[in-house]
């Protein structure tokens, strides 16, 4: 039986996780469920599996937890605090699906159990990938990519030397304004970018992937899990989300990786490991669907790109800076105070000015100074909106 832990199970990729376990339960002993603020989702789950313990975020919400788990055997805990504790709780297999840089540390945690990491929280491999990959090489365990793209990636590459890979190229949707004219981009409203064509997302990894920074995270990603150069790595635009990423080899063979908009197919696949199993996803109809189109991405819609080779460029902690001002815009933009374009702005702002700051981007990378850079890009990113404002 194969001891189970899910960081985000409330969220999208964690209740696509928990479908998968839910239909094999008797292969897995769940350890730890975690969640943010819908209590009702993650009591109910943790009750379904007889998790030993769930967890939320919110230090406020614990006797919220407590009471709904009353009577089930399960216990309840709050708090960043808890989150650490509960991935030092030994585990075969974790999946990491916090969104945003509050992933990086229980995702740490749990690699020095020398288990596996399925990660789909892309900020952790963006904010501290040296120091993710060295956790892993040091404890023995091992980490799985969950983001399609890079599952992708990762299965194209089996049996390769990835010193014959010549490129990579990953696939984007575009978002929810990819065909638009790029003179409404300015008036898009939070409505319009939190729709997304093809995907059923979270608002925010939505509104990510109308701007591109998620594809933009999804390069720097690339770069430290895969180790390749910067210039190996091409975005192409793929409307049909099906061919999920390429890889190139120097004798000019480009292996693709094709299937249903699903993510229980990445998902599953981590779980797996190494071996397939059937997976409830739908099998693909190559002559239904008839065509698949693909274009390069206009530079100037998706200006995030450009910063993201910007970052890979600086190296140190920029990805930590780029991460926190992106989250940051996003928070601003959700909330009304800038428009959907000004958000590139923000993060290219407060990236010119902490790589001036001297010595604070080549710091050592260690979860402390993720920490502090983190802290100072929101300082930033709030400086420079509060400067936009007048």
């Amino acid at each position: 039986m194969k001891r189970v832990t899910v960081f985000g199970s409330t969220g999208s990729i964690g209740q696509n996780t928990l479908d998968l376990i839910a239909r094999a339960p008797h292969d897995y002993d769940v350890v730890a469920l975690t969640g943010g603020r819908n209590i009702a989702r993650l009591a109910a789950d943790a009750r379904r599996l007889g998790a030993q313990v769930a967890v939320t975020a919110h230090d406020d919400l614990l006797e919220d937890l407590r009471a709904a788990l009353a009577g089930s055997g399960v216990a309840a805990a709050a708090g960043q605090a808890a989150l650490i504790e509960a991935a030092a709780r030994p585990a075969d297999w974790t999946m990491s699906a916090i969104v945003g840089a509050a992933g990086l540390a229980p995702g740490m945690e749990a690699l020095k159990h020398g288990g596996t990491l399925a990660l789909a929280n892309k900020e952790s491999l963006v904010t501290a990938g040296p120091l993710l990959m060295a956790t892993a090489a040091r404890h023995g365990a091992r980490i799985l990519p969950v983001d399609s793209e890079h599952s992708a990636i990762f299965q194209a590459l089996a049996g390769e030397d990835i010193a014959a890979v010549e490129r990579i190229i990953i696939t984007a949707s575009g978002g929810a304004f990819r065909d638009w004219p790029l003179e409404r981009l300015a008036g898009a409203t939070l409505a319009e970018a939190s729709s997304h064509p093809n995907w059923d997302m979270g608002q925010r990894i939505t509104i990510d992937s109308a701007s591109m920074f998620n594809k933009a995270l999804e390069v720097i990603e690339t770069r430290e899990f895969f180790g390749v150069y910067p210039d190996q790595i091409e975005v192409i635009l793929h409307p049909e989300s099906l061919v999920h990423a390429l890889v190139g080899f120097r004798d000019g063979a480009l292996m693709a990786h094709v299937g249903a908009s699903d993510m229980r197919h990445a998902i599953g696949y981590a779980l797996h490991w190494p071996e397939r199993r059937d997976l409830p996803v739908a099998r693909l109809d190559l002559a239904a669907i008839g065509t698949l189109n693909f274009r390069a991405p206009d530079p100037a819609r998706y200006p995030a790109l450009r910063l993201a080779r910007d970052v890979m460029q600086r190296g140190g902690l920029s990805g930590a800076v780029f991460n926190a001002a992106k989250e940051r815009a996003l928070d601003a933009f959700i909330a009304g105070r800038i428009g959907f374009l000004d958000m590139a702005g923000v993060v290219e702002d407060v990236l010119t000015r902490m790589s001036s700051e001297s010595g604070l981007i080549d710091a050592e990378i260690t979860l402390d100074t993720v920490a502090h850079v983190d802290h100072l890009a929101r300082i930033r990113a709030d400086e420079a909106m509060q400067a936009k404002a007048g």
